[in-house]
């Protein structure tokens, strides 16, 4: 069985800085907008690129967010839930070995509380219903 630990590395921006996508929602979208003082409009037309079935934003040239600066995340209290609810994504979560990958680059993975599989699993649920595109049932 595999152990869950995870706490986040205080400075640490190692999750922010893979190579990939942020996807956002339609909820994600407004309470970025909020945060930076924009209307929703504003923000996606500036941030966002949206396809008929998802939407990400837009990576800026040498980095993988536009958001993302050497202090971490500018828009914290706003973040994706992609983000926020890294790394208890559903791949790394149900296969022991994306928990194993993901331990390769984040220096929270296997620090802290230990965590119930049930916690981690009912977490990554929720990276499935904020984006279903991603994670179509099979």
């Amino acid at each position: 069985m595999i152990e869950l630990r995870f706490e986040c590395q205080r400075g640490c921006i190692a999750c922010c800085d893979q190579d990939g996508w942020v996807y956002i929602t339609e909820d994600d979208l407004r309470k970025a907008a909020n945060f930076l003082g924009m209307t929703p409009g504003a923000f996606e037309k500036r941030y966002v690129y949206r396809t008929a079935k998802r939407m990400r934003l837009r990576k800026p040239p040498e980095k993988q967010c536009p958001f993302l600066n050497e202090n971490g995340c500018s828009i914290h209290p706003a973040k994706p839930t992609q983000c926020r609810l890294f790394p208890f994504w559903p791949e790394l979560v149900e296969k022991r070995s994306g928990w194993a990958t993901a331990a390769k680059f984040c220096p929270g993975i296997g620090k802290g509380e230990l965590i119930q599989i049930g916690t981690a699993v009912e977490t990554a649920s929720e990276m499935k219903s904020a984006y279903p595109a991603l994670y179509p049932e099979r």
